[in-house]
């Protein structure tokens, strides 16, 4: 259970974790306990074991977060919820994410990658390709919930933004100064801005059919809990909990699949001329993509299933027992925080032989149920994994076919802050491949 209070936390976020759960499994099985930020936890690696937590039996566990990351984010966030509420709040923003909605933003979402991946080529210079794709990842989460924002909001939010990421894994405190009381102050701004906004579209009476559109024309409706749904600070929450969630996730994957693909030139080659063929058919890159063409890129798209499970960029999920739960002959008090293990069962050689090996392959076939989970399961599933896969496969797509990449200093390591990346965050060198004809006025 680790030392008083602090428990195993410093091991959980500090060490690699294939290691830290790999070894705690093969002492005690597949459901274990230890101590995380102040709590009595119960692990479990099996499919079985997430099912019933986050699928069957859901209701017996509630999503739970530290007080200070709710306090962050916003207390109306639909993660931090359950019952009614979350099933209301969940279909709002389902609705702007659904495959139906996300189709017709590819073109947009295409303008953001090419412009992104030009800044990163000026110059031949060296880039940090995770911050990087945390900057493209939150340009396209805007985008996704505000459609097209003026530019003087666009920046205020990205500068709030960022003041809030960095204090979001700080100790919390109000100590003036400290990374968590500047969160704190930038987050109170991005309440603000969010509310000037809101005022805005109500003032010139805008209906976008973006998420914020979305929460903006639901009919007005009281819940006793939480006010109305129409409510500013609860769509702020929304709004911002959004964001967290399309960023840094989304990112991580990019750069293990730069990564992934700069280590294997076989498999690059492979891929590159899966993409070529779609780029000769829009003339050279003349004509944008189109919905069609990103469903149509098997090999890529297991590159990116593959970068999904070995990378793990969520090992586990928080769940916290709302009633004394038994499973299998264990007891689960209740108010013990419950962790099904992703990583673990992502990396289980039953399901995943070689787990270690990078094999795109193995997604020929499905894999069995409940045992690849990259964006969770159940009613707390990633709303947004569509969009997420949408944005990786589009800048895939013109990195390939009009850029080449090299990775500068040394190649091996993983940091993790908190989810794992390469270390350094991957510095790349990238510029435009002369061996494609490279359209200066294609979207």
């Amino acid at each position: 259970m680790g030392w008083p209070f602090i428990g195993e936390t410093i091991q959980l976020y500090s060490q690699d974790p294939n290691i830290f759960f790999a070894t705690k499994q093969k002492r005690y099985g597949e459901i274990f306990k230890t101590h995380i930020l102040g709590c009595p936890c119960v692990m479990l690696a099996s499919p079985e074991a997430a099912r019933f937590v986050l699928v069957t039996h859901a209701h017996l566990f509630k999503p739970t977060y530290p007080k200070s990351k709710e306090k962050l984010i916003g207390p109306n966030a639909l993660f931090f919820h359950q019952g009614e509420y979350h099933t209301r709040i969940r279909k709002l923003v389902q609705s702007s994410l659904y495959p139906e909605a996300i189709r017709k933003k590819v073109t947009n979402i295409e303008a953001v990658a090419v412009s992104a991946l030009k800044s990163w080529a000026g110059e031949r210079k060296v880039i940090n390709t995770f911050h990087e794709m945390k900057k493209f990842s939150f340009q396209v989460g805007v985008l996704s919930i505000f459609g097209h924002l003026d530019e003087y909001y666009k920046q205020k939010l990205k500068e709030n933004y960022c003041i809030v990421e960095k204090g979001y894994n700080s100790f919390p405190t109000k100590i003036p100064g400290t990374a968590h009381h500047k969160a704190l102050l930038a987050r109170k701004r991005l309440g603000e801005i969010l509310g000037e906004i809101i005022r805005e579209r109500k003032e010139k009476r805008i209906l976008d059919k973006d998420m914020l559109g979305q929460f903006m024309s639901f009919e007005l409706e009281d819940d006793e809990d939480h006010g109305c749904l129409r409510e500013d600070k609860v769509v702020a929450d929304n709004v911002i909990g959004v964001l967290f969630a399309a960023q840094d996730t989304t990112a991580s994957v990019l750069t293990w699949i730069l990564k992934y693909l700069h280590d294997d030139p076989r498999l690059l080659e492979a891929v590159k001329a899966e993409q070529m063929a779609i780029f000769k058919m829009n003339g050279g890159g003349k004509r944008p993509l189109t919905w069609a063409q990103t469903k149509n890129m098997p090999l890529t798209y297991k590159v990116i299933l593959e970068s999904l499970r070995i990378a793990s960029i969520i090992s586990f999920t928080f769940r916290e027992a709302v009633v004394d739960v038994e499973y299998e002959g264990y007891l689960i008090p209740k108010g013990w925080k419950v962790m099904p293990l992703f990583r673990n069962i992502h990396h289980n050689p039953e399901f995943f032989p070689d787990p270690h090996i990078f094999d795109p392959s193995r997604f020929e076939v499905a894999p069995k149920p409940n045992t690849f989970m990259p964006f969770g399961s159940g009613v707390h599933s990633c709303p947004g994994n569509e969009l997420a896969k949408l944005e990786i496969l589009i800048l895939i797509h013109h990195l390939i076919t009009k850029f080449r990449w090299e990775i500068v200093g040394t190649q091996s390591g993983i940091q993790y802050g908190p989810f794992p990346v390469p270390q350094h965050g991957l510095p790349i060198r990238i510029w435009k491949d002369s061996s494609s004809e490279v359209q200066d006025g294609c979207p």
